[in-house]
């Protein structure tokens, strides 16, 4: 073998060995990212829990290497002895960055917990203490314009109505259920005037409160028996505003029975399927698109405290990406009420209707809104009362 050859050999083993050297090795497992959601009812209850622990699941669909922890059933039938603070030392404890705390009971608790907790972000849903200037630095606040969802919901339930009578089962009596039942029933006048030709007068628009977002045996009234009282008293259709579907489940067992009745649930997308065949729709929210935009913030270092009050994608209420808050039909509707439920949500979506605006009248007669005066975001979120025209109690 020649020297030179020699030489040339050593040379190749020496550049592979600096080739070998110089390789990248493994690459590194980015860090998972962990967020936590805190429910006031069971995850599984087909409605406001469920929803949320959806928009969870949505997330880690969306966005890789994350993963969420989650308690439910957070209040004070379930687990009377656990408070929100516990629950958030055990979530940061998992890694938590994000915190979703999910009920308005919540908002005092959600303030203590951040103020303890600096560095790990709050997004409270359904509250307002940002608006306010009371929450701390590391809170948000979140909602849907749920409003137009019952809006909606309320024109459904005037189609539907033969004896004009609409029952609406409400939880606890705050700001939130009184605007949410108040958008319900002007749905309801606007469809039963203009679309069945009568008199939104004549229009009865019946809300029973059971005290709570979900039935506590021994604390709330019972749904079961609120939806049946409803009936009895002539309402043909039942709208719920509570997490979970009792009334929507009596309306299909007294139609079953062999009357009239139809309902719409609340909440959760799915809901119908409790008892589709008298199912109008149902007004869900779509918190997904909330939040997988938090998420991100906080992963990327972009979070800031907002107050955020998001509606829908008028473009198409129901597309999961976009649309905070939506509508699904439900097999209770008629061809015709279709078409008119279209109609209307078309006009909300181009501003032609406009049922925030005056002259409205709160329950006992004090003006709410003056003649063609337009109702602003803080009008509606702090309404007082119900609207005139409507039975049950404000307070």
């Amino acid at each position: 073998m020649s020297r030179r050859f020699l030489v040339f050999i050593v040379g190749l083993i020496g550049l592979a060995l600096i080739l070998s050297a110089c390789k990248p090795g493994p690459t590194p497992t980015p860090e998972e990212f962990v967020f936590g959601v805190i429910l006031v009812g069971p995850y599984n209850d087909h409605g406001w829990s469920e929803a949320h622990y959806s928009a969870a699941e949505y997330v880690t669909e969306k966005l890789p290497n994350t993963r969420f922890v989650y308690l439910d059933k957070l209040n004070p039938a379930d687990r009377p002895e656990t408070t929100l603070e516990q629950v958030v030392d055990d979530m940061v404890s998992q890694g938590a960055k994000i915190i979703f705390t999910t009920s308005d009971d919540f908002m005092e608790d959600t303030d203590r917990a951040a103020e303890k907790y600096p560095d790990v972000y709050f997004v409270h849903i359904s509250g307002d203490h940002v608006l306010t200037g009371q929450a701390p630095p590391n809170v948000s606040n979140y909602m849907g314009r749920m409003e137009y969802g019952k809006m909606i919901a309320g024109c459904a339930a005037a189609l539907a109505t033969d004896t004009g009578t609409i029952g609406y089962v409400g939880p606890l009596i705050n700001y939130e259920t009184r605007r949410l039942a108040s958008s319900a029933y002007l749905g309801a006048r606007y469809c039963y005037e203009h679309f069945r030709g009568k008199n939104p007068d004549d229009l009865r628009f019946i809300v029973t409160w059971i005290g709570f977002w979900f039935n506590i045996p021994g604390v709330t009234l019972d749904p079961t028996e609120v939806s049946n009282d409803l009936i009895n008293e002539g309402a043909d259709v039942l709208m719920s505003g509570i997490d979970t579907t009792e009334a929507l489940v009596v309306a299909g067992q007294r139609a079953a029975q062999g009357e009239r009745i139809f309902a719409v649930p609340y909440d959760y997308e799915e809901a119908c399927n409790e008892a589709p065949d008298v199912c109008l729709g149902v007004p869900y929210f779509n918190w997904g698109p909330g939040y997988l935009q938090q998420v991100k913030a906080a992963m990327d270092g972009t979070w800031k405290q907002e107050w955020i009050w998001a509606g829908p994608d008028w473009n198409d209420i129901n597309n999961r990406d976009t649309s905070a808050i939506g509508f699904k039909k439900g097999p209770g509707l008629t061809d015709e009420w279709s078409a008119q439920l279209d109609q209307f949500i078309a006009g909300l979506a181009d501003g032609s209707i406009d049922l925030f605006v005056g002259p409205l009248n709160y329950q006992d007669g004090t003006p709410f809104l003056a003649a063609g005066e337009k109702a602003t975001d803080e009008q509606i979120w702090y309404m007082e009362q119900l609207l005139e025209g409507m039975e049950g109690p404000s307070e």
